[in-house]
């Protein structure tokens, strides 16, 4: 057995289940444990997204009901967070439930989030889970950063050579289109002789959240099916302590770090009807916090967890193990969520990384693009419209004019930052680059009249349970409409006007959006009719042309889309 992870870098499943069994444990110095019990301290982060500084904007603190927020997150701050967790147990895991890179920051998203592989190797991760955002930049890359190498285009930036992750990244429900496992589905560490399984599970709608080169050849599978599957096979290879790292969360939990108020949401079905053969589950994706334990189909209770995002929250699971059947005490398992506040002393040698890293991205990042008024945010108002939004709308259309746009709409999930107002308002290419770090192509298409309006009426999906999931894309200033919430899904959009004239269904209106977008992403398979495709730059350029054009900027006046009054 070897002491570091193996990187599993086989893709059968007969090489998954051997490779998947390599691994190893952190073990620290501590009074000897009972002969008869095991202790092991499972700590998870999830959503890092490449977060080396602490964040800013709306991410940069942790709410908490006992108190008021707190400033949290930093790779120094986490990684001695990290080390004084694993201090108090004997034995530690330490596990990161999905995207722990794409959509970074531009001091590790410039060098294709090595440095943030470098942050994870040192703090000794010991298993992954894939995300959405692994995926950004397709399959070939998502090996890379595993099995290690040079980019194949801008080579090794950061560092003379780049050698991936020292630990296996796991999707269970992630095949080729032909069946065959797309990675690892599982790894197994054993701790002072005992093995402890952690089942890796990506989102099953991955496909409508990433490009689609992104998720060219793979499959994704249901998250609960795999779930049992793969817990199923563990057990049948002897290991009796099981832990799940599920890429899914809950977008409406609205609590502090160690509530709970989970809703119904794909972290609640896997909570209640998972397999009483899981102990102990961490869900990520939703970017909230919670910290519940919630009894499994067999009665029994187990932890169910998430830590907000951007490294500002450790989950912690301390499990009591049985050394002679492996399995775990449930009546003795803890939780609770650590915030990584600064009032700790950062970890020097992660302190050292973060600053070369933003040392070497300091030329591009801090060159000027423009200049605001005033902090320009993502909060959404009641019509579901965000001023930043708005004004990346306005710029995407300011860019695609030549391409004949006549209106742009995009998508909240691909606007990752406020744009702050500093000392003077200088915005840095670093600032606009955190707002849309994606650089998706800005395309145009033309649609009728009626397949915008099918577009809109996409924002609200239905739920289940009779509610409806609500999306609201950002218009630019062309285009107006009305939204009915007490209509019915499918009706609820009214008076949509370009420039100030009725839209005709069977008009034809120049539409700029993200390529995202005009895939399909998000859901809205509307916009896949458009016709007539034109390419206008990136959805980036278009953001820091407009900013040199128009500085300073102030925030856009609201009230694009109107709101009926109930009835």
């Amino acid at each position: 057995m070897s002491e570091r992870r193996g990187r599993g870098r086989a893709s059968a499943l007969a090489a998954a289940v051997v490779l998947g069994l390599s691994g190893g444990v952190h073990v620290a110095d501590a009074k000897p444990a009972n002969a008869d019990t095991v202790p092991v301290r499972l700590l998870a982060i999830n959503d890092l997204h490449g977060s080396l500084q602490p964040p800013k904007g709306a991410r940069a603190q942790v709410s908490r009901p006992d108190g008021p927020s707190t400033d949290a997150g930093g790779a120094a701050y986490l990684a001695a967070y990290v080390r004084q967790l694993r201090g108090q147990s004997p034995n530690s895991l330490l596990y990161s439930v999905g995207d722990s890179w794409g959509s970074s920051p531009i001091e590790s998203a410039l060098f294709h989030d090595e440095p943030t592989v470098r942050l994870l190797n040192t703090m000794g991760v010991d298993a992954a889970s894939i995300g959405t955002h692994e995926l950004d930049e397709g399959v070939d890359e998502l090996r890379r950063m595993q099995a290690g190498g040079c980019h194949p285009v801008d080579g090794c930036q950061f560092e003379a050579t780049f050698g991936g992750t020292d630990f296996p990244l796991l999707a269970a429900n992630m095949t080729a289109t032909d069946g065959t496992p797309g990675t690892l589905p599982f790894a197994v560490n054993y701790v002072d002789g005992v093995p402890v399984g952690v089942i890796g599970v990506a989102p099953s709608n991955a496909p409508a959240k990433v490009a689609v080169d992104g998720v060219a050849g793979l499959r994704f599978d249901d998250e609960l099916a795999a779930i049992d599957r793969t817990a199923a096979t563990l057990s049948f290879l002897g290991v009796r302590a099981i832990v799940v790292l599920l890429h899914r969360g809950d977008e409406r939990a609205t609590g502090g770090p160690n509530s709970c108020d989970l809703t119904d949401s794909p972290a609640l079905t896997v909570a209640t009807r998972a397999t009483p053969e899981v102990d102990a589950i961490f869900t990520a994706d939703s970017h909230t916090q919670f910290n519940c334990t919630i009894d499994d189909p067999a009665g029994n209770p187990r932890p169910v967890m998430q830590a907000a995002s951007h490294g500002r929250i450790v989950s912690v699971v301390d499990l009591s193990v049985d050394r002679a059947t492996g399995e775990v005490n449930r009546e003795r398992t803890q939780a609770f969520n650590q915030v990584v506040t600064h009032d700790i002393a950062p970890d020097p040698q992660v302190a050292e990384m973060v600053a070369r890293a933003s040392t070497q991205s300091d030329a591009v990042a801090q060159r000027p693009v423009g200049a605001v008024t005033a902090d320009i945010t993502r909060e959404p108002g009641p019509g579901g419209e965000s001023p930043l939004g708005n004004l990346i709308a306005d710029a995407q259309l300011a860019a695609a004019r030549e391409r004949g746009a006549q209106l742009a709409l995009t998508n909240p999930g691909g606007i990752r930052a406020d744009l702050l107002f500093d000392a003077d308002g200088t915005t840095t290419y670093g600032d606009a680059y955190q707002v849309q770090p994606f650089v998706n192509s800005l395309e145009v298409r033309t649609l009728s009249g009626a397949q915008l309006r099918a577009v809109l009426e996409q924002q609200f999906q239905p739920r289940a349970d009779g509610s409806a999931a609500e999306l609201i894309l950002a218009p630019s200033a062309s285009l107006t409409y009305r939204i009915d919430r007490s209509a019915p899904v499918g009706s609820r959009i009214a008076d949509i006007r370009v420039a100030g004239a009725p839209v005709a269904p069977a008009g034809s209106y120049r539409v700029a959006v993200n390529k995202f977008l005009a895939d399909g992403g998000d859901g809205f398979t509307a916009l896949r009719g458009g016709t007539e495709p034109a390419s206008a730059g990136t959805d980036l350029d278009a953001l820091t042309g407009y900013l040199r054009a128009h500085s300073p900027v102030a925030p856009p006046t609201p009230g694009r889309i109107a709101i009926s009054a109930p009835n």
